[in-house]
């Protein structure tokens, strides 16, 4: 009896604790009233987090509160709201929330999971050296049209059978940044290779689950009780240990007067900055920034590519007037390039359109306020948690006409040129931006032309009908078998 009458009286003193602390933030923007302990974390659609964020952006505004666990969290809706914050006030927002998941994977160093001067320096040197091997200029153009050419006798050699394109679109595209930042790419048909691209797949679909939310809310309890993020965890141990391995390859390898790719112009900084004791540039910097660059430059770019095959089977008629199109321009032997854009609109408008429906992250990785942060007559504090809601911008109606119809036109004029549309952000916007984003237009664009180019493609045999999405926090289509008959 005693117990419980102590049990009793410490919840009143606990919820009495947090009703305090919620007050005290009260020039916060508005928001859902939190439960003691678990704030509004219960609210969070289990498989799709991002439709809850959609129906509290609807009831509270354009910058409203959520809370996970003890802590306030700042949500960014609508493009006007993100404009607003991440080019209006690009300093203020740039700042990234080095949550407990995040902690653990990568201890505030490398590109992504870093910030201050540490971030700065990874991100200024990365992305000059991926420029210098050709991020971004016609020369990559050549290794993504070689890996498009192996993707192709893939689909050929399956002589119009069923077949899941989904390991081996991941592998092209993969290999395009392994041979940017490793010098080399990999057999598609290594099981390590494809074991690791699984492994990324994984971890990509749990940054938006609502486990990943529990863990950053209670890390201290929940790293000792069973449950997915340990599988995560061990995923991010086996990838950084085969990318250090490829990196110390290196090593043993490389002429430092002649740079062979992004690994060895690291290895060369960081001997350039050895004497320096406050350098930003060392072995486990390297091993972060790699991680970040081979994750980032495989997954979200592959899954656009699912994506686009699995629209062509749900829209067989935009399927044939895009190849209609690249026979007008194209005709069937010449490789595309990216200079085909342009007499491509068309093309070009199917593949924004599939962006924008897919709004694959459509949370973005987590902001963080480094500093009081005034915005829009609210404070943001120090260390709040920002999400900056880019799904939001991809079906801001303000901007979109039915946004939620799958519909290439609103990206053409009344001429049938391509138009371009300023919420249209699928990589982010700001200081924090995908580094990668020149890179992902000019796989997807190519891959894509060179598919449709020499196939028409057609759901499998008892498949097909109205997409369904994945569970989780990425949007993705369920696993699909695609028939690619050879059109020459």
């Amino acid at each position: 009896m005693l117990s419980a009458a102590l049990a009793g009286v410490l919840s009143v003193l606990a919820f009495l604790l947090f009703l305090n602390t919620w007050k005290k933030k009260k020039n916060l923007p508005p928001g859902p009233a939190p439960w003691p302990v678990i704030g509004n974390l219960h609210q969070l659609n289990r498989l799709a987090p991002y439709e809850t964020l959609t129906e509290l952006g609807e009831k509270y505004g354009s910058v409203y509160t959520i809370y996970f666990g003890w802590n306030p969290v700042v949500v960014l809706y609508g493009y006007d709201t993100l404009k607003d914050a991440l080019l209006g006030q690009a300093d203020d927002f740039s700042g990234r929330a080095i949550v407990p998941v995040f902690e653990r994977v990568a201890h505030r160093k490398g590109l992504v999971f870093s910030n201050g001067t540490h971030w700065q320096q990874q991100r200024r040197f990365s992305l000059a050296t991926l420029r210098s091997f050709g991020m971004g200029k016609r020369s990559i153009e050549e290794r993504v049209t070689e890996e498009a050419t192996f993707l192709v006798e893939f689909f050929q050699r399956k002589q119009g059978k069923p077949f899941n394109p989904a390991s081996r679109v991941t592998a092209a595209v993969s290999n395009v940044i392994c041979s940017i930042v490793f010098g080399d790419r990999f057999d598609t048909e290594d099981e390590t290779f494809q074991t690791l691209l699984r492994m990324v797949n994984e971890n990509i679909t749990f940054l938006g689950k609502r486990g990943f939310q529990m863990y950053n809310t209670y890390p201290n309890i929940l790293k000792w009780l069973p449950g997915e993020h340990h599988k995560i965890f061990q995923n991010v141990s086996m990838l950084q240990t085969y990318l250090r391995g490829l990196i110390d390859n290196h090593l043993l390898s490389r002429d430092p007067n002649c740079p062979r790719d992004f690994v060895d112009s690291f290895l060369n900084k960081i001997e350039e900055e050895a004497g320096n004791p406050d350098s930003h540039f060392t072995m486990d910097s390297l091993t972060y920034t790699t991680f970040n660059l081979f994750i980032a430059g495989t997954e979200t770019t592959s899954s656009t590519i699912r994506w686009a095959l699995r629209f062509m089977l749900a829209y067989p008629e935009i399927q044939k007037k895009i190849q209609n199109e690249i026979d007008s321009v194209l005709g069937s032997e010449k490789c595309p390039s990216l200079e085909d854009r342009v007499r491509l609109p068309y093309t070009d408008a199917v593949i924004h359109e599939v962006q924008r429906f897919a709004s694959i992250v459509p949370n973005g990785l987590p902001h963080e306020a480094l500093y009081d942060i005034k915005f829009k007559g609210y404070t943001i504090p120090k260390g709040t948690q920002i999400i900056t809601f880019l799904h939001s911008a991809l079906n801001d109606k303000k901007y979109w006409d039915n946004p939620e119809l799958f519909n290439p036109d609103r990206f053409l004029d009344e001429n049938g040129k391509f138009i371009k549309n300023e919420a249209q952000i699928p990589f982010g916007a700001g200081k924090r931006s995908c580094i990668g984003e020149a890179l992902a237009k000019t796989e997807i664009f190519i891959f894509f032309v060179s598919i449709l180019q020499k196939f028409t493609l057609k759901s499998a045999p008892g498949e097909g009908g109205p997409i369904q999405l994945m569970g989780g926090g990425t949007r993705a289509p369920v696993p699909f078998n695609v028939c690619a008959e050879w059109r020459l």
